[in-house]
């Protein structure tokens, strides 16, 4: 490697390792590096803007505004609730069914939303059956990350892999959805045998949650029926996005445009404030720290050597990425490493040919989404999560996540490692 490519990996290890231990704001760490990355000209002019993905932008930017409104009517704390008395008030049941909501709102929303709306009325139906919610707090964080795997907007990673790798929201289904229903079943199998001594109550608590009116938290009807509306209709562009010929970032600026419309005509400002600008602005940073590392050569360097050392193998490569990215994504936040792989497997593909790579950007996704389960930091999700039991006086330590994370990652990654082997290099389906 010449001496720019070594000072241009030196500064990227730095600023990653700043970001993984979380001192500053990982946000400021990365326009911080893209700005130093611009000041040694490892990237200029034009070529700067060139490395952001805009599709990923501004399809978070899109889908945020739109959960932003949907949630103002209640209609996720609605569902919550009718699950719980769905249940009969049994606490087991009631963490299964929390689970599989929570996993099937983390395939559509953002993994954060899902639990920021959840996980309150989870801890708060625990209260009542006067049981611990730490329990709760993990099934449902732990569920989020398996059900944002699902699909192409379920967690940011598979947005950043689906236009980097020119996959269709359909393919996403069609490919990862399969082996997550299996990791969902297992996932309840786990909470069973973890927690089903935890949750023995008695009638007169059961019989509280059968008291809840579900119908109180839906503020606004009206608005409820525009936002599904809308969402359902923005979900069908995303199956439809290949025929129409529209990016899903496209699809979902136009569904969030309709529902402000119709929503908030005359004022937007108070709906800015609730996008994450900070998420989307490390965003930037961080496509320009990694277009800076293309554009000298050392991501071609990187993925000669993957390839000598799995010997050109795509099997291998594939199930060395799953355990690889699953371990990692444990440590350290998985955008950032995503963010790092996609130019590697990029460039991987210009030896072993695109169609070729399909089976190494699943097994990207599936390790990146699936390590998060790891450890309390593996996933943003589960901090958020932790962090809302801390406000309600419920204290959450790393290991009390991490013991059971650890156990389910390894599983999941196993069970990853034999669906991907099977599919694609067996079957070849």
């Amino acid at each position: 490697m010449t001496w720019i490519m070594w000072i241009a990996l030196g500064l990227f290890v730095v600023v990653y390792i700043a970001i993984s231990t979380e001192k500053i704001n990982k946000t400021i760490l990365a326009l911080f590096g893209a700005a130093l990355f611009a000041a040694f000209h490892f990237l200029e002019g034009e070529r700067i803007f060139a490395s952001v993905d805009w599709n990923v932008i501004f399809l978070l930017v899109s889908m945020m505004i739109i959960v932003a409104i949907t949630k103002q009517t209640g209609i996720f704390q609605y569902v919550a609730i009718r699950m719980a008395k769905v249940a009969r008030g049994n606490p087991m049941t009631i963490m299964i069914l929390l689970s599989a909501v929570t996993a099937l709102f983390s395939a559509f929303l953002d993994n954060v939303t899902t639990v920021l709306i959840l996980v309150p009325v989870a801890i708060l139906i625990a209260q009542e059956l006067d049981i611990s919610p730490i329990p709760y707090v993990v099934s449902l964080a732990m569920a989020s990350n398996v059900g944002g795997t699902a699909t192409l907007i379920g967690d940011p990673p598979n947005i950043m892999i689906a236009s980097a790798g020119g996959l269709s929201f359909n393919s996403f289904l069609v490919h990862l959805t399969p082996v997550v229903l299996v990791l969902m079943a297992v996932l309840f199998g786990f909470q069973w045998l973890l927690f089903h001594k935890q949750m023995r109550v008695s009638n007169e608590k059961r019989a509280r949650i059968m008291s809840f009116d579900e119908k109180k938290v839906l503020t606004n009807p009206i608005l409820m029926i525009k936002s599904l509306a809308v969402l359902g209709l923005v979900i069908l562009g995303f199956f439809l996005h290949g025929t129409l010929q529209l990016e899903p970032s496209m699809i979902a600026m136009l569904g969030a445009s309709l529902l402000m419309i119709l929503a908030t005509p005359h004022e937007i400002d108070h709906l800015l404030h609730e996008v994450e600008w900070a998420t989307i602005l490390f965003f930037v940073g961080l496509f320009i720290l990694v277009g800076g590392l293309v554009e000298v050569g050392v991501m071609k360097i990187l993925a000669e050597k993957i390839i000598a050392l799995t010997k050109g193998s795509v099997s291998l490569t594939s199930l060395f990425l799953i355990w690889v990215s699953g371990i990692l994504s444990a440590i350290v936040d998985n955008i950032p490493y995503v963010a790092t792989m996609i130019p590697l497997i990029k460039e991987m593909g210009q030896t072993i040919g695109p169609d070729a790579l399909m089976p190494v950007w699943w097994s990207l996704s599936l390790g990146a989404c699936l390590g998060g389960n790891g450890t309390l930091v593996g996933a943003s999700a589960n901090v958020v999560s932790v962090g809302l039991a801390k406000k309600s006086g419920i204290q959450v330590s790393f290991w009390d996540f991490t013991k059971y994370g650890v156990l389910y990652t390894i599983v999941s990654l196993a069970i990853s490692s034999l669906y991907v082997y099977l599919r694609y290099f067996v079957l070849r389906v």
